[in-house]
């Protein structure tokens, strides 16, 4: 089933991933990325031990926008764990993070785009 109908004209949809880069709304990105409803940054994480309140900084200030209220973060090639003290401080501006692999997060964070979802992706590459 083809989903790009059902997204909003300007939204940015993963269309692919793999080889150490994501290809998002038509444009190649090389390494990790912060996937947001309208814009795609460049991410220098590249392990989940690289993961911090820092490297966040742009999906806080997304959630302090009112732009996002849950951020699906792809763990490279298997899940890991999300620091309990990290996940508070997003809960604290109201954001809910979803560790998966970086497969899962993609395909659900354009599923959650199509339902009309304030969702975020925060990548690491595979």
């Amino acid at each position: 089933m083809d989903l790009t109908p059902l997204i909003p004209t300007g939204r940015q949809i993963i269309e692919s991933y793999g080889d150490g880069r994501f290809r998002v709304a038509g444009a190649v990105y090389e390494g990790s990325v912060l996937v947001f409803p309208q814009a795609t940054l460049a991410w220098s994480v590249t392990m989940m031990t690289e993961l911090s309140a820092e490297s966040l900084a742009p999906v806080a200030a997304q959630a302090d926008a009112g732009e996002i209220d849950l951020l699906l973060v792809g763990c490279g090639p298997r899940l890991a764990m999300i620091p309990k003290d990290l996940r508070a401080q997003l809960r604290a501006k109201g954001v809910v993070m979803e560790p998966m692999d970086t497969g899962a997060a993609a395909r659900t964070y354009n599923v959650l785009m199509a339902e009309g979802r304030r969702v975020a992706a925060a990548l690491i590459a595979v």
